[in-house]
């Protein structure tokens, strides 16, 4: 296996570095672009008052202080929440001194929540390129204002018709066709991605729906089903695989000729691709 086969291999922080810091916060890809990640992977909602936020799930109970749906709260609300010391709590969990907590100010906005308006910048800033994966979480409440959202913010930056598919810096992905759709309608040189956890039985032969270029399978069909990877290849799709955290799913990978590997652990993955 030649490195230079290795190299073409992207490496996609998923959450950001999310196994050494709190998933979608500032720190999360911070560390992951000095990790060295080809690229970040974050999922986006709406507030109820137009912001994208990177959330994955639908309510914060999980990753914060606070309760409720993202697209019923508003962006001051999600605010005043705190979305790291979960993460960092578990990790002293059990150790003799743990950190104050309260009377860290210059943390706050490390582990507060992130607008992907936030994360733009934070790419732009980052001195190479960084490529950034943007999930649409469907179904919601806002359905087509997602879309229209994340098309508008990325208009802003410029970002949002690059001259061919090939050089965007940014991609779109979704489980939902529809959601692909409507970026397609509207910024027809965006790349998108369909993300699957599961094949439905029209799409076997590897095809994708009308306009996507790119396939995001899960690591649990491309360990059971290998040569679904060989058909989508051969149809001309590009193949991007999540959550790859183990060394010989890596392998797996490699040895298939997948295009990227989006995982929690982009250090570890890279290490492994010797890079």
């Amino acid at each position: 296996m030649t490195h230079a086969r290795q190299h073409s291999l992207q490496v996609v922080a998923h959450r950001g570095a999310s196994e050494d810091a709190p998933e979608h916060t500032l720190a999360a890809y911070r560390k992951a672009i000095e990790d060295g990640a080809d690229a970040l992977e974050c999922d986006v909602r709406l507030t109820a008052d137009g912001h994208l936020v990177c959330v994955h799930d639908r309510r914060v109970n999980r990753t914060s202080n606070g309760r409720g749906a993202v697209s019923a709260l508003e962006l001051a609300d999600l605010a005043a929440l705190d979305f790291g010391s979960w993460k960092t709590r578990e990790a002293w969990h059990g150790r003799d001194e743990e950190p104050d907590w309260e009377h860290r100010p210059e943390d706050r906005e490390e582990t507060s929540v992130l607008t992907l308006e936030r994360l733009l910048e934070l790419v732009a800033d980052a001195g190479r390129r960084v490529e950034l994966a943007i999930e649409t979480k469907h179904p919601t409440r806002w359905a087509g204002q997602v879309e229209d959202r994340l098309l508008t913010l990325l208009k802003r930056f410029g970002l949002d018709a690059p001259a061919s598919p090939d050089e965007s810096p940014v991609r779109v992905m979704s489980f939902s066709a529809r959601s692909l759709h409507r970026v397609r309608a509207v910024a027809p040189t965006l790349p998108t991605v369909y993300l699957m956890q599961f094949v439905s039985p029209r799409l076997r032969d590897g095809r994708l729906p009308a306009g996507v270029r790119v396939a995001g399978p899960s690591i649990r069909i491309v360990r059971a089903h290998p040569a679904y990877v060989e058909r989508l290849k051969r149809a001309g799709h590009e193949v991007h695989v999540w959550t790859v955290n183990e060394p010989e799913d890596v392998d797996l990978c490699v040895g298939l000729g997948v295009d990227a590997i989006i995982t929690n652990r982009p250090r570890a993955v890279l290490r492994r691709l010797g890079r």
